[in-house]
């Protein structure tokens, strides 16, 4: 073999040796990453009742009076914008919660920025789980029961929100380009569960977020 032939098969080899980096690379930066470690609400803040959560048995419970459970982690410095998101949840009769993204830390209140996900399968309001809450709802009728786990499921990329349970698509959103809702729009920011109020006791684990930027 020439000289210029065994050069060409070394490049040759360099180059699928760095693809296969490259490769690995991609794949391990699209990796689940879990914002809760089953033991504790490190990385994470309530506000105005923190009693509110707590820790049992590996899950996040939520019992209490109203309080919003903001994660303040590391993990893209809590500043998500194109993401996918997941997390097992339960409810129990009649209680009320939601998931919160691209929101940020408030010390009381209902969140003023970002998006709310409905978790209610037999509470009073009529906006059922996995509605994109008073921007596209599911009315009246739960995909889920009580006192069963569920995945929620939501994805953030671009204009685009798409929510699941259970892998079932149960809202497809497109933000327009001309929306006019104050601190209801898509930017970025973290995630929150909400403690909705004294009689709402739900229940979180496996909480995960993969970038998609």
């Amino acid at each position: 073999m020439s000289i210029s032939k065994k050069l060409l098969a070394v490049a040759a080899v360099i180059g699928m040796m760095l693809g296969g980096i490259t490769t690995a690379s991609a794949q391990e930066s699209e990796e689940w990453v879990s914002l809760f470690d089953g033991q504790t609400l490190n990385h994470w803040q309530a506000s105005e009742n923190p009693e509110t959560f707590s820790v049992v048995d590996g899950q996040i419970k939520v019992d209490g009076p109203r309080a919003h459970l903001f994660y303040e982690g590391a993990v893209e410095n809590h500043d998500f914008t194109n993401f996918e998101f997941k997390a097992d949840v339960k409810t129990t009769e009649g209680s009320n919660s939601g998931i919160y993204f691209h929101t940020e830390y408030q010390e009381e209140g209902w969140p003023e920025k970002g998006y709310e996900v409905q978790v209610n399968n037999t509470h009073d309001d009529p906006r059922k789980t996995a509605s994109l809450y008073a921007i596209k709802d599911i009315m009246n009728d739960a995909p889920v029961e009580d006192e069963e786990w569920f995945t929620m499921y939501i994805k953030v990329q671009d204009d685009d929100i798409t929510i699941k349970v259970n892998g079932d698509t149960m809202v497809e959103y497109t933000e327009p380009a001309d929306v006019d809702r104050e601190g209801r729009v898509l930017d970025s920011g973290t995630f929150a569960l909400q403690g909705h109020d004294p009689e709402s006791v739900v229940y979180y684990k496996n909480i995960k977020v993969r970038s998609l930027d």
